[in-house]
């Protein structure tokens, strides 16, 4: 990848390579279409679905950990 300088600005390091230049439409480069809107390639409904299932182990997890904490918490009180 490309090493940070700070600034917003990057240098090429061994990993990345040199830049590649050229000019839009020769072989290898796209071409730029004055107008045309770019098409999104996510799929919102999958997002979403992902999203939910995601949250619902994010809250299950934290119930979990709740759960240990509240027995700890009785087993200390029963120490003393």
């Amino acid at each position: 990848g490309l090493a940070p300088l700070g600034d917003n600005l990057f240098q090429e390091t061994t990993a990345s390579g040199p830049a590649n230049v050229g000019v839009p439409g020769d072989p290898g480069f796209a071409t730029i279409q004055q107008g045309y809107l770019e098409a999104s390639n996510v799929d919102p409904v999958k997002e979403i679905t992902e999203l939910i299932s995601a949250q619902r182990a994010y809250e299950m997890n934290s119930k979990v950990i709740q759960a240990a904490d509240d027995m700890a918490s009785v087993v200390s009180k029963n120490i003393r």
